[in-house]
C-alpha cells in the first residue's frame, strides 16, 4: 500500500513538474466577448497541450486599434516572468501579404503576432533579440489552409501553443528576420524643452476617464513640483488646443476634493491627469492615440 502511495504522489509530483516547466500563454485581442473567436482560440491552445497555462491579457482593445494593443503589451508584459508567450490579434491587414512573426525580446519573453506595429513600444524598451517569421507550412492549425480570416486561432494561438508548451523551439517557428523589419508606429516622444515637457496621451484609464501620458517621473521631476504645486497641463490634437487646465500635483485621488481635477503619477509612473470621481477626459472631451499631445509646465 505504502509502495503505491509513493508511486502515486511520484506521478502527481512529476506531472506538476511538467506542467510548472512550460511557459504560460497570454492572450490579447481586440475580438471582444460577444461571439466564440476567443474560445476558439482557447480550444486551440488546449488541443495543443491541455495542461497549458492560458490567461488573457484583454480581449477589449478597440476595433482595428493597433496602438492601444501596442499599448497594453507595454503596460502589461514585463509583470509576466522570462519566456512567456503573448499571442496579440490586432489585425485589419488578416489575410494580407503583411507578415506573421514571433519575436524574442532581450528580456526573454516570447510576441506573436502580425507585424504591423503592435511592437512598437515594446520593442523600444526591452529591445529585440531576434525575430522569426512565421512558416505557415509547419506552423498552421490543420485543415485551416483555405481559412484567410481567422489568423489569431489558425496561426498564432496554435503557434503561440507549441511554442510555450515546448513542442517546438523557437528556431522552429520559421526563417530568421531582421530586427529593423519590426513595423513601429511613429510618435511624440517625452522631451523637456526649457521649462515645458512635451508628451502624448497614449491611452486613457478607459474604467475612470483617467488621462495617461508618456511623460515619465524621472522627467517631470526636473520641472521641480513639488507635492501640492499647481501644473498646468495643455492637450492638444493634430497640434490644435483642445484644452488647458491647472491642477495640483498630488499623490491620489482622494487628495482633492470630490470634482476636482489633479495630476498624480500612474501605475507606470507616468504623469497623468484625474478628476476625483469623475472622467477627466469626458468632462474636458480629450482622447488618446498618436495624434493627442500634452505640455505640462509649472503653472504661474
Amino acid at each position: 500500500m505504502m509502495s503505491f502511495v509513493r508511486k502515486s504522489l511520484a506521478v502527481v509530483i512529476l506531472f506538476s513538474a511538467m506542467a510548472f516547466a512550460k511557459a504560460p500563454l497570454v492572450l490579447m485581442t481586440d475580438f471582444g466577448l460577444k461571439d466564440g473567436a476567443v474560445s476558439a482560440m482557447r480550444g486551440v491552445a488546449f488541443g495543443v497541450d491541455p495542461s497549458l497555462n492560458v490567461s488573457d491579457l484583454t480581449h477589449e482593445i478597440p476595433e482595428y486599434d493597433i496602438w492601444v494593443g501596442a499599448y497594453r503589451l507595454y503596460q502589461t508584459a514585463n509583470y509576466w516572468p522570462t519566456g512567456t508567450v503573448f499571442v496579440s490579434v490586432v489585425d485589419p491587414g488578416v489575410g494580407t501579404e503583411r507578415k506573421s512573426v514571433v519575436v524574442k525580446t532581450k528580456g526573454g519573453r516570447f510576441f506573436v503576432n502580425p507585424n504591423n506595429g503592435l511592437l512598437t513600444l515594446i520593442a523600444e524598451r526591452d529591445g529585440v533579440a531576434e525575430v522569426r517569421e512565421i512558416d505557415e507550412k509547419v506552423n498552421r492549425l490543420k485543415g485551416s489552409g483555405e481559412s484567410y480570416t481567422f489568423h489569431g486561432r489558425d496561426v498564432y494561438a496554435y503557434t503561440g501553443a507549441r511554442l510555450a508548451s515546448g513542442k517546438i523551439t523557437f528556431q522552429q517557428i520559421g526563417p530568421k528576420a531582421k530586427a529593423d523589419t519590426i513595423v513601429k508606429i511613429p510618435y511624440q516622444k517625452a522631451e523637456k524643452t526649457g521649462g515645458v515637457i512635451k508628451g502624448m496621451i497614449p491611452v486613457l484609464d478607459v474604467q475612470y476617464g483617467n488621462v495617461w501620458t508618456n511623460i515619465p517621473k524621472d522627467l517631470f521631476d526636473q520641472l521641480q513640483i513639488k507635492i501640492g504645486g499647481k501644473v498646468r497641463i495643455r492637450t492638444f490634437n493634430e497640434g490644435k488646443l483642445v484644452d488647458e487646465t491647472v491642477a495640483p500635483y498630488q499623490n491620489t485621488f482622494g487628495d482633492v476634493p470630490e470634482g476636482q481635477p489633479l495630476v498624480y503619477m500612474n501605475s507606470l509612473m507616468c504623469v497623468s491627469v484625474a478628476i476625483n470621481m469623475d472622467s477627466f477626459a469626458a468632462k474636458h472631451k480629450v482622447e488618446s492615440g498618436p495624434s493627442w499631445s500634452v505640455e505640462i509646465a509649472k503653472a504661474d
